[in-house]
């Protein structure tokens, strides 16, 4: 895990961002979006506005992500603890997602993203609900993967999963049996884990898909976050020594 500051020995802005892709294997980057409430708050605003501009910054890196040749991308949208948030910035955050899924649709023909809910939908209301159901099954041909995290939890994931299995009759199960039943069965675990915002931990994000995951923290809060940091992120990435627990042949 790293604390990465701008990379002043490298023009970021030459790199053929592809290729740096490609040579080292990054096909999954999943996003937790810090820093929202305290860029608002920096800036004399309430926490709400701050949400608002992440949404952009989200379409931003996004955007970005594909052009790089990134086939999926994970985003926390909103954890089964932020319910505990003030009312009114819940709400907000609810009408972001809202809003967000109605645009989706509507740009589907341009963003080619085919989209998953990761999380418990029932709490989100019947309208929501039925709102993120639509957009998987509306996007589900499409190329590039976007998982949204939403009323979600790692360790209720991983609960969720076991009590499946034990509803199907298992009375053992196997690492492969739990990888099966998580709602990322879908797609592969992430490579690169980036947070914003300053911290250093994964608060109960992809707990068990996150195992062999490389982490980078950054100071920038979310709504700053652009495709200059994307890069510094990916190009940070390229230089480790991915083990999985073996050794590298020299």
């Amino acid at each position: 895990m790293l604390f990465k500051k701008k990379n002043t020995d490298i023009d970021l802005s030459s790199l053929d961002m592809k290729k740096v892709v490609s040579d080292a294997k990054l096909s999954h980057i999943a996003f937790i979006m810090d820093g929202n409430g305290r860029w608002a708050t920096n800036k004399g605003l309430p926490r709400e506005a701050g949400h608002k501009v992440g949404v952009e910054a989200f379409r931003t890196i996004a955007k970005k992500c594909k052009e790089y040749g990134i086939k999926t991308i994970t985003i926390y949208a909103f954890s089964t603890e932020n319910w505990s948030r003030p009312k009114n910035e819940v709400n907000e955050i609810m009408r972001l997602l809202d809003k967000y899924i109605s645009e989706a649709e509507k740009e589907d023909a341009e963003n080619r993203s085919r989209y998953y809910v990761l999380g418990d939908k029932e709490r989100l209301g019947p309208e929501l609900k039925a709102k993120c159901e639509y957009l998987e099954e509306f996007t589900r041909d499409n190329p590039y993967v976007v998982n949204i995290a939403l009323n979600y939890g790692g360790r209720d994931e991983i609960v969720r999963a076991v009590n499946k299995l034990i509803a199907e009759g298992k009375t053992e199960v196997t690492e492969e049996d739990i990888s099966s039943h998580i709602f990322t069965a879908h797609c592969p675990d992430p490579d690169l884990i980036v947070r914003s915002g300053g911290e250093c931990r994964i608060s109960n994000f992809l707990m068990w898909q996150s195992a062999y995951s490389e982490l980078y923290f950054c100071d920038t809060l979310w709504p700053d976050m652009g495709d200059y940091e994307l890069r510094e992120a990916i190009v940070e990435f390229s230089k480790r020594k991915r083990r999985f627990g073996g050794v590298i042949n020299k």
